[in-house]
């Protein structure tokens, strides 16, 4: 097995090291028998008379035998196998996507493995790991920051001969859960989500979501590192259809009606009591009542998105955000990601790349594009049609469908080829592609594709429903997404299956992404209730604002009587950030715990980071905040930085932080990251430290978990610093993630600091220091925040 010491490699191109040439000639070519390490395609459940392989529907939780849990438990598992079949050769696995933003297709071929093992073990449905290092390595994915966080792609991943045995294992493991549990006889009691079984459930519907993100960055691999494998769906059929060019409105893609939509009262929610898996976001309930609007009555076509880039809308500010013209730039965008040209410029002749080929452009699909080119695209049509046009919000996209459906939820009754056969729903892979927007089967109202084709992108955040709760099994699946920068996507695509193809289903992305995802066109002069995150529902956002800047720059940065200039204030609370790290660096010095690397997890503008660096060889700080990195930045790269201390009102004093020229600062780095999915290269520093940071984290046991054990980020000897008030919000954290603060079911209180005491005992961790320590922020001259947190120094011993 390789090294799991061997963490990251630093040089130009460093994942070629993974290219070990062993494998390269067995993984071209169609798989032989060995290539399954569940069912081959030819006997697994879901298989059509034509030889090609559909999704089974979700199983009905209330009902499903034992033999038709493990059909669907074969179905997703065979359905993984066949599309990892497509990647030719080991560079197909290993090369990262050209964006850099994603790990490679190696970590999503044991992805969903490692998280069925872990999650089983959670509900106490196996007792022990399979290999703890993979289930380490690779349990959590990656959620880019920014369109420019690219620092994924630097790993010695395993061998694929490892990630083969061990894909052997985990199926053995599930299957035989599967065939044994006594649950799962004949005329069993409904699985709820309280039950353990949920875990298996949640394993089924996570592998069908990696399915669709998997199949995105096969289609962002070079052609000659893929081939359609045998079995899999085949594009539909007007994909071979004759096309003109130039393309007209009419005779090579529909032109859209507009239908109006009359006002309407709408329950958004799926009930408790729905016998599929659901993920928590899809649980509470809203009543909206949704105002008149009208809607384009298909998604909009490739033909009707190339009349915006004809009109030079990627070339005009004007039609952007801020933060869409910010991404366009960067990547130098001319036209949608899958668009190949197929000419000199301005000829505006393209091809599209589909999973495994490139085509004819078929001006009648749907565009498929991410959010900011689909707000921009709005907004040109806005000044165009000479109305106000933007995307669907979730109450709007809940008015189009059928009434029927919330009672039927025709994806959990039918196989993908069935659903799109009978039902008209190009969705559970009924195809291996999109279809032309006007194929499929119209809605009550006169929309087609409500549900499949391609996801539909909102113009609301992403946001819970009132009442909604996390799962116990997965605290962490939805909550970090609230804040913001995360934008619904309803509908599905012709590749989702399981909850996420169901009329259940709300999803999300960045609104940089690129999923198999279009939208269509609203015309109304109000905003459709869209749900923007603000005040109270903010969460995390409120660290980007440049006031809360000031104030951390002077907390980490400005001088003891700047902090505090009253004597009959606390002067023993300033200069919080140094004193954390004091504890680091004397704690190494009397433990001889090491003093290479240190890690600064929730650094805010890096007054901490800095610090540690005058006793460790390098520092890497780490924050949510975008903002809070590029103050932390200036300072590395100027050792200066002007801020404001504010006094009264408007009133105040432009000040400069200034770093000790002591300091090496060629020692401290920064980077934007999410403290409960850290990047999986971190690993072994010798020194960590969580200051005032775990009661403002959506799930604190992720990060928590992540300190210890295989590809722990503490290095067995090394120190961590824990300081927290253990000041629980909802706004931040669910109630049921918090550590502490609340009554436990016996109806004893369960305090914070003993449940975390507890908590690092079991990861091997030994108490060394203990300490009460205070800190002040200020706001302005007569209003402060005086907080005692509590401290805390572990030293890993296992």
């Amino acid at each position: 097995m390789s090294d799991p010491n061997t963490a990251v490699i630093d040089h130009p191109e460093a994942w070629r090291q993974n290219l070990r040439g062993e494998h390269d000639a067995l993984l071209r070519g169609p798989r032989p028998a060995w290539w399954w390490t569940g069912l081959p395609p030819a006997d697994c459940p879901g298989r059509q008379p034509d030889g090609r392989l559909t999704a089974q529907p979700a199983p009905n939780l209330a009902a499903s035998r034992r033999a038709q849990v493990r059909a669907a438990f074969d179905n997703g598992w065979t359905l993984t196998e066949l599309l990892f079949a497509a990647l030719q050769g080991e560079e197909a696995f290993y090369r990262p996507p050209y964006h850099h933003l994603r790990h490679p297709m190696i970590f999503y071929y044991c992805h969903p493995a490692a998280l069925y093992i872990n999650k089983l073990r959670v509900a106490g449905l196996i007792d022990a790991p399979l290999n703890p290092w993979f289930e380490r390595l690779f349990e959590t994915g990656v959620d880019e920051m920014r369109w420019d966080d690219m620092s994924k792609n630097e790993m010695l991943w395993p061998s694929f001969a490892e990630a083969h045995t061990y894909r052997q294992q985990v199926y053995a493991v599930v299957a035989q859960l599967i065939d044994s549990h006594p649950d799962l006889a004949d005329g069993h009691a409904p699985i709820t989500m309280s039950h353990p079984l949920w875990a298996l459930f949640m394993g089924f519907d996570h592998e069908r979501i990696h399915l669709e993100t998997s199949s995105v960055l096969i289609r962002e691999l070079p052609l000659d590192l893929v081939a359609r494998p045998a079995g899999w769906p085949a594009l539909h059929p007007d994909a071979g259809a004759e096309r003109g060019f130039p393309p007209q409105a009419g005779r090579d893609y529909p032109q859209p009606r507009l239908l109006d939509i009359p006002s309407s009262r709408r329950r958004l929610g799926k009930p408790v009591d729905w016998p599929s898996f659901g993920w928590d976001n899809e649980y509470g309930e809203r009543s909206v009542d949704v105002q008149a609007f009208r809607v384009e009555d298909q998604l909009v076509s490739n033909g009707a998105f190339l009349e915006f880039i004809q009109a030079g809308g990627y070339l005009e500010p004007r039609w952007w955000t801020d933060a869409g013209w910010a991404w366009r730039g960067f990547r130098n965008s001319k036209w949608p990601c899958f668009w190949v040209p197929d000419g000199p410029a301005g000829l505006h002749r393209y091809r599209l790349r589909t999973l495994f080929e490139t085509i004819p452009m078929p001006w009648n699909w749907p565009a498929e594009v991410n959010a900011h080119e689909a707000m921009a695209y709005c907004a040109w049509r806005s000044h165009r049609d000479g109305q106000p046009c933007r995307l669907p919000t979730e109450a709007e996209h809940n008015a189009l469908r059928d009434p029927a459906w919330a009672d039927t939820d025709p994806p959990s009754r039918l196989d993908g080829a069935t659903l799109g056969r009978e039902a008209g729903w190009n969705s559970q892979l009924a195809h291996g592609s999109p279809w032309p927007v006007d194929a499929g089967t119209p809605a009550a109202c006169g929309a087609r594709d409500v549900f499949g084709n391609v996801w539909q992108w909102l113009g609301d955040d992403f946001n819970p429903l009132p009442g909604s709760k996390v799962h116990p099994y997965y605290d962490d699946f939805s909550t970090p997404c609230y804040d913001g920068q995360h934008q619904m996507m309803l509908g599905g695509s012709w590749i989702a299956c399981g909850d996420e193809a169901s009329v259940w289903a709300r999803f999300h992305f960045r609104p940089h992404f690129f999923q198999h995802a279009g939208f269509r066109v609203v015309q109304a002069a109000h905003d459709g209730g869209v749900v923007k995150l603000g005040g109270a529902d903010a969460g995390r956002q409120v660290y980007e604002d440049a006031r809360i800047v000031d104030e951390y720059m002077l907390l980490h940065h400005g001088s003891g009587t700047d902090q505090m200039p009253w004597l009959a204030g606390p002067a023993d609370a300033t200069g919080f950030p140094q004193r954390c790290a004091g504890w680091l660096l004397d704690g190494a010095a009397r433990l001889g715990s090491g003093t290479a690397r240190a890690l600064d997890i929730g650094c805010a503008v890096g007054g901490a980071s800095f610090e540690l660096a005058r006793g460790f060889d390098t520092v890497l700080g780490v924050d949510l905040s975008r903002a809070f990195i590029d103050a932390a930045e200036a300072l590395q790269k100027e050792g200066r930085r002007d801020y404001f201390r504010r006094d009264e009102g408007d009133l105040g004093e432009t000040l400069t932080a200034r770093i000790d020229p002591a300091i090496d600062r060629q020692r401290v780095s920064f980077r934007q990251a999410d403290a409960c999915s850290l990047p999986a290269e971190l690993v072994d520093f010798d020194a960590v430290l969580l200051a005032n940071l775990l009661c403002r984290l959506p799930s604190p046991k992720s990060l928590l978990g992540r300190l210890g054990g295989p590809r722990g980020l503490v290095k067995v000897g090394g120190l961590v610093a824990l300081f927290s008030p253990y000041s629980w919000l909802a706004q931040f954290t669910p109630q049921e993630a918090w550590l502490g603060g609340y009554r436990g079911g016996d109806g004893a209180p369960v305090r914070s600091a003993e449940a975390l005491k507890a908590f690092m005992a079991a990861e091997g961790f030994a108490l060394r220091r203990e300490d009460e320590v205070p800190l002040v922020i200020r706001e302005h001259a007569r209003k402060y925040q005086f907080i005692v947190t509590h401290g805390m120094l572990w030293q890993r011993e296992s």
